[in-house]
């Protein structure tokens, strides 16, 4: 069988331990051409976001230039992720990272004014960090959380005819194919991001409760499912289409790469509309917000566009 190819479902941010995002056994992948150096940049970018956005949340007369602190470190990351990327065919995210820009200048400007609707936007991030940042930066936990969902995965696989081999703790091969489960692959991102959501803007104790309930239980089963469909399509080699497009010279990738960037992000995107219109009917206030942002981002898109537009509805 020679090397057995190995595909990683996400990429982690925990500092200082490297994990690439798709390397192959026995030799070197073009991803490992990342220095060391690059990796500790964007681990701090990311401990430095966080850190921002937690301070933030203490009130205090500098809290506003914390939250820009915190949104210029993402959009950092996201540029230095560019290459990344790019090696996986993944466009999704380097359009994200441009539109970051404009939506950094303007989040920036309106936070320098006290804007109520941007101050609850940095709020409901705040609050993601502060979900997410055990899981990403205690290392026990975040292991704890990937043993979990490897075991459930290899759990639904087996039930569904598609049973796999452990080569190690979050490790799965089958047909000569390895599926490494990292920290990405729970779904914890997801789910930090929505209990932000829904924790983030004024509402009751019992609608943040029932937000906890609609948001982590949904995404959790949601995102075990995602993983079993993308190792199921990788492993049986489901989509081994349009290499010219989605080939990057790994042996089989071609079905990773529709199952993994096209319809699983896809999905999940489509999935996570769905469940914040869920969310408006569970916390009113949240209708208001977004409606609010709407109006604040799309009238200065349409003043940079067209200087004259837009402003009537701010």
């Amino acid at each position: 069988m020679g090397y057995l190819p190995k595909l990683i479902l996400g990429r982690v941010m925990r500092p200082w331990r490297l994990t690439w995002g798709f390397s192959r056994i026995g030799r070197t992948n073009a991803l490992m051409s990342y220095t060391l150096k690059d990796t500790r940049m964007k681990d701090y970018l990311v401990l430095i976001s966080c850190i921002c956005f937690l301070i933030f949340l203490i009130p205090g007369r500098f809290r506003k230039y914390f939250a820009i602190g915190g949104w210029a470190s993402i959009v950092g990351y996201l540029f230095l992720e560019l290459p990344y990327y790019f090696s996986i065919n993944n466009f999704m995210y380097p359009t994200i990272a441009l539109l970051s820009l404009p939506f950094l200048y303007i989040t920036a400007k309106y936070l320098l004014r006290d804007d109520p609707r941007v101050i609850q936007l940095s709020t409901i991030a705040a609050v993601a960090f502060l979900v997410y940042a055990p899981f990403g930066y205690i290392p026990a936990l975040g292991d704890w959380l990937i043993a979990a969902v490897t075991d459930q995965t290899s759990a639904v696989l087996a039930a569904i005819g598609y049973p796999v081999n452990f080569t190690a703790w979050n490790m799965m091969e089958r047909n000569g194919f390895r599926t490494e489960i990292i920290l990405a692959c729970t779904g914890i991102q997801s789910i930090a991001i929505m209990l932000g959501v829904a924790w983030g803007v004024r509402s009751t104790l019992r609608q943040k409760i029932a937000g906890f309930f609609l948001v982590f239980p949904t995404i959790y089963i949601l995102n075990v499912l995602r993983n079993v469909f993308v190792i199921t399509a990788y492993t049986e080699q489901w989509f081994p289409y349009l290499p010219g497009i989605a080939s990057n010279g790994e042996f089989g990738y071609e079905s990773f790469f529709w199952a993994h960037n096209v319809m699983a992000e896809l999905g999940a995107l489509i999935f996570l509309v769905i469940l914040a219109y869920a969310l408006f009917t569970v916390l009113p206030e949240l209708g208001s917000l977004a409606d609010g942002l709407y109006r604040l981002y799309r009238g200065e898109v349409e003043q940079i566009i067209r200087p004259k537009a837009g402003k009537a509805d701010l």
